[in-house]
């Protein structure tokens, strides 16, 4: 039986906030430190031309946003890119491909990649989209820790967001990865039009998988134009009520306060964090999307007395 369901998640966000905050904040206590946050950065290795329809995705090749389609970087630029990272104090390092899904051939370079940067010292982690039989075995062996690849949003307002691929296919990649004993990285996006039921739907899905994600990424939608979702808008504050929702119903998972940082500011960003995020992507760019600058951020840190959680040599931070 489902621990969740979206009525019980419902009535968490339809909680007085106070009393939301409090509640996230007593258990995100119980689990971590609550003035520790865990800096991941994310490259896009591969940009643009993606042959699937996400209404939210500047890359998809289905919207003219003006986008340069790129082919894939080479290991040295990404290698670069994470020492830079690993200097500005992030402990994970994340890599993002457009397209449905790798070909065999296309691992060979990622599985370079992703020991270049375990060798640096860095947690590993890509979004690759749908993975076909025996490729999350091969992520594994070259060291692979973590695998983003999102839900989005609750399974009954899927279509409203994509077309060209299902929910199913999405839960078949998760259980791969997890049958691979690669942790899980898991979230979705809030602001594309759904109503809080949805948003509700959406954390229940996420908080009744066996075990949950290890890693969830709350994005607000940054609007694009020459996508279908330019126009959407969603109140900052009910980013604040996600967050908190996925901390009480994941209480070991890192929370991450992902995309539309920018949008929230700083006062935003404070409420999140009381809310029981404990993650965010650290640096200038969230693969086509702005983000707050690293000094931005130190500053921020500075402000609320937060710091940079640091790796734990042979233990994987989010088992508790």
């Amino acid at each position: 039986m489902a621990k969740w369901t979206t009525d019980t998640v419902l009535e968490l966000f339809e909680l007085p906030l106070a009393d939301l905050i409090h509640r996230a904040q007593l258990v995100h206590r119980e689990n971590f430190d609550p003035n520790a946050v865990q800096l991941s950065t994310l490259m896009s290795i591969k940009t643009g031309g993606c042959s699937e329809n996400c209404g939210y995705c500047s890359q998809s090749a289905h919207h003219d946003t003006g986008l340069e389609r790129q082919r894939m970087a080479e290991v040295d630029e990404v290698l670069g890119n994470a020492r830079a990272a690993k200097a500005g104090g992030a402990t994970r390092f994340c890599m993002g491909a457009a397209w449905r899904g790798p070909k065999d051939a296309d691992l060979d370079k990622i599985e370079a990649m992703v020991r270049g940067v375990k060798a640096l010292g860095m947690e590993t982690c890509v979004t690759l989209g749908m993975l076909k039989p025996g490729q999350a075995e091969r992520l594994k062996g070259a060291g692979l820790d973590y695998y983003n690849h999102n839900l989005d949003t609750a399974p009954e307002y899927y279509e409203q967001v994509v077309t060209t691929h299902r929910y199913e296919e999405r839960l078949d990649t998760l259980k791969q990865v997890r049958e691979a004993g690669i942790s899980v990285c898991c979230g979705g996006i809030i602001g594309m039009g759904e109503d809080r039921r949805m948003r509700a739907g959406m954390i229940t899905q996420l908080a009744n998988l066996n075990p949950a994600p290890e890693s969830v990424p709350v994005n607000m939608l940054v609007p694009i134009p020459g996508t279908p979702m330019a126009d959407q808008q969603v109140d900052p504050m009910e980013m604040v009520r996600t967050i908190a929702a996925a901390r009480i119903t994941m209480p070991t998972s890192h929370v991450r306060l992902s995309a539309g940082r920018q949008a929230l500011g700083e006062m935003g960003q404070a409420l999140c964090f009381l809310a029981g995020a404990n993650s965010i992507f650290y640096g200038e760019k969230l693969l086509t999307t702005g983000n707050p600058e690293w000094t931005a951020d130190q500053a921020m840190f500075t402000k609320l007395g937060l710091r940079a959680e640091p790796v734990v040599e042979g233990q994987r931070r989010c088992a508790h």
